[in-house]
């Protein structure tokens, strides 16, 4: 993503390569390790160099922008330093920035209050005219918690009341902060502020399966709050093809539910954002008091607590370094912008607001920490998008400096993602020395990886680091791995083997291995495996990834992780790094699919995650139907014909977004395939349709308009071919290696960046 800076930042923005003269003169000793006071230290700091310069120059790293600063928390000393001074976007290392300044801001014992109120004081009868809540930006309330506080009304004698006020005037407006505006997205960690809000102001949508072919769509919790429109169905498989939308609807929220799910399977579940949080917080309290037996006979309004009005009930957060915790171990951008208000509000008086918040941060970092203003760019508190820029070198400072900053360093250190135990790391660092001994917070973005935080050698040293990467090429496991092979060897400094021992696992080549009866029976385990949808499978499916060196057994160990909590991001990410419509893996998994007769492993998952609107899994279904016109393999295709029309159904414009980026190969192949799919369904009134011919209508974007249009004439010449071959065999589509003409050739609509 491109975007404009203040001009003096614009110059450590530009990429530069990895083995620049600049770069390597950063790794001689003079630059990057310190005189060591024993001969045996410096002799560990001398392999440790070694190794991390190994790692960088033998994985992903050597051809990413990518910044590092490593130093010593026992003697100061700066241990290995790479672009330490570049601007490098840190995603939600921002986070690790949001939380201190808040820490020593608000305290460890700070608690956030809602009030509930009335006027002007509660009746012998229990009849109120107004109930008024008044809200201080509490962001941990749930569902369970809220339940909770009805019962504490209940019991203070509460009846009847004819209207519920939700004052959110503690907070502005202004509901999310720079950097969300690039992304048109409902999901959950795109949720808006509020000064009264409710898990995290995102909802359950659960849909299940009932008799009949019919589908039923709960809401959790639910209230009139909800409007749904649901055209979901239940049918025969296991994969899921469902589609949740949530949009504003006045002071509603319209939930818009597509698809269908399978008989076989319990129900699915999908959290969206919501877009006006007190009117959540409302409707799920007005449900819950009525559930309670209390008369709710008037509506829920937006309005200010008079003050003459009487507390009721007031309900207390969790302390502070609780709160912390979730922040960043769990990495919530809600949380930390819901922080930055908070900020705002409590030392630069009501309402609280994005920019007082990051006023009271960059008084931190300039008073406490020595960064000054204007060194950086931070825009919001959560790290999203491309908003915001840091330094390894500044990043780091900041983490020595909370290290020092006893008595908040124990809270500050424990919010952070222990490796290969909880958070954001919970699967990461397996089976080296890193496990148990680095605490860090994670941050990924599309391009964008980082990692940030504290390890303690085997040795006994402890050290701080900072490593962030940029403008890498290709998909995010290898970067991953490259990163965590830095810390892995941190980690090994002054074990029996030393930080040699990190690049072990970058020796260990994936290649095919084996015979295909052998490839088929491993396949056929880990394939049952994963139809148990049984989390507690996670665990063994982790370790044999992990393990594993045969690419096409690691993609279906990564499908059933994914199938075992397709909930779990962690799972997810793992499918998407892992499965590839190279010859390796797609390619042999064909020849699986056709020994084992079933479906080829991993694309029913990836048309699930695809159904959902997943821009990456959308990408690898036109990857694999490339793949497949290349192999001229008709049973792999029509497998494709039935997940896109699906996918055309679901998620209709995030397809049309991803032809009109792909490859003209890729695009070829899809469009046959997709008309085969319209038609096969045999509704001639696909949804897709009208989803296609609004985008071609008009819009902000000329050349998705033009690309739409196209892609309507090309798909309804293509259809009518599909219908006169109907009766015959499916239409083989050839996708040559090399690049084909495009669909539209005329107007060359359909070219890459049109």
């Amino acid at each position: 993503m491109e975007r404009d800076f203040p001009g003096a930042c614009v110059q450590a923005f530009r990429t530069r390569p990895f083995w620049a003269a600049t770069a390597i003169a950063l790794w001689l000793p003079s630059a990057t390790l310190a005189a060591s006071p024993s001969a045996e230290k410096k002799a560990e700091r001398e392999a440790l160099k070694n190794a991390l310069v190994q790692v960088m120059q033998r994985t992903a790293l050597k051809s990413s922008r990518v910044g590092v600063h490593m130093q010593s928390l026992d003697d100061g000393t700066i241990v290995f330093s790479h672009n330490a001074d570049e601007l490098l976007n840190p995603a939600s290392n921002v986070k690790l920035i949001t939380s201190s300044a808040a820490l020593v801001a608000l305290g460890p014992e700070y608690r956030y209050e809602t009030e509930f109120l009335v006027e002007p004081e509660m009746p012998a009868d229990g009849k109120v005219k107004t109930l008024y809540v008044r809200g201080k930006g509490d962001p941990t309330i749930t569902t369970e918690r809220l339940y909770g506080m009805t019962s504490e009304l209940l019991h203070a004698g509460l009846k009847e009341v004819q209207d519920i006020v939700v004052d959110d005037s503690w907070f502005d407006a202004e509901r999310t902060p720079p950097g969300y505006d690039q992304e048109d997205s409902d999901r959950a960690y795109m949720a808006p502020t509020g000064a009264v809000s409710l898990n995290w102001n995102a909802v359950a949508v659960y849909v299940r399966s009932a008799p009949g072919g019919k589908a039923v769509v709960d809401m959790e919790p639910p209230s009139d709050y909800f409007v749904v429109d649901s055209s979901v169905t239940s049918g025969p498989g296991r994969a899921r093809r469902v589609s949740v939308k949530s949009d504003a609807s006045g002071d509603k929220q319209k939930i818009v539910v597509k698809g269908q799910v399978p008989d076989e399977r319990g129900a699915v579940s999908v959290w969206k954002k919501i877009d006006n949080p007190p009117m959540y917080f409302g409707g799920s309290l007005k449900q819950l008091l009525t559930s309670r037996g209390v008369k709710v006979k008037g509506k829920v309004k937006l309005g200010l607590t008079p003050s003459r009005a009487k507390v009721v009930h007031v309900s207390q957060s969790d302390t502070f370094d609780i709160v912390l915790k979730r922040l960043n171990k769990l990495s919530s951008n809600f949380v930390a912008e819901t922080l930055l208000k908070t900020m705002g509000a409590e030392l630069r008086g009501q309402p609280g607001s994005f920019t007082k918040g990051i006023d009271v941060v960059e008084e931190f970092l300039d008073r406490d920490v020595g960064i000054p203003r204007g060194t950086y760019v931070m825009k919001n508190g959560s790290g999203l998008n491309d908003a915001n820029r840091f330094s390894t070198a500044q990043v780091d400072r900041l983490l020595r400096h909370m290290y020092e900053r006893f008595p908040l360093a124990p809270e500050y250190l424990s919010s952070l993602g222990i490796a290969g135990k909880d958070g954001t790391l919970k699967y990461r660092f397996d089976g080296t020395d890193a496990v148990g001994r680095l605490r860090a917070k994670t941050g990924t973005l599309e391009g964008v990886s980082a990692l940030s935080g504290y390890v303690q050698s085997a040795g006994g040293e402890k050290f701080s680091f900072s490593i962030m990467v940029n403008d890498y090429a290709g998909r995010a496991g290898p970067v991953v791995a490259g990163m965590d092979a830095l810390g892995a060897a941190v980690a090994a400094t002054g074990s029996t083997l030393g930080p040699g021992t990190a690049l072990a696992s970058l020796n260990e080549d994936q290649k095919p291995q084996g015979g295909l009866p052998d490839i088929a029976n491993r396949v056929k385990t880990y394939l049952e495996l994963g139809k148990q949808r049984d989390q507690r499978n996670i665990g063994f499916l982790r370790t044999a990834w992990r393990s594993e060196r045969d690419p096409a057994v690691r993609a279906v160990l990564a499908e059933s992780l994914y199938q075992s909590n397709p909930h779990d991001y962690l799972g997810t990410r793992t499918l998407l790094d892992s499965y590839s419509a190279t010859d390796e893996v797609y390619g042999r998994l064909r020849q699986v699919a056709r020994a084992l007769s079933v479906g080829v492993p991993g694309v029913s998952s990836m048309v699930e995650l695809a159904s959902g609107g997943n821009t990456e899994a959308l990408a690898r279904v036109l990857e694999l139907c490339r793949a497949a016109g290349v192999a001229q393999d008709l049973q792999a295709q029509e497998e494709l014909v039935d997940g896109l029309g699906e996918v055309a159904r679901t998620a209709p414009e995030e397809l049309v977004t991803t032809l009109r980026t792909a490859s003209p190969a890729e695009r070829d192949a899809t469009v046959t395939l997709l008309a085969q799919g319209l038609v096969k369904t045999g509704d001639t009134n696909h949804p897709f349709w009208k989803s296609l011919r609004k985008l071609g209508s008009g819009g902000t974007d000329p050349q998705l308009v033009a690309f739409a249009k196209g892609l309507d004439s090309t798909l309804t010449t293509k259809t009518a071919e599909a219908r006169s071959s109907q009766r015959a065999q499916p239409v083989q589509v050839v996708a040559p290696a090399s690049a084909t003409p495009n669909v539209v050739p005329a107007s060359g609509i359909l070219r890459p960046g049109g």
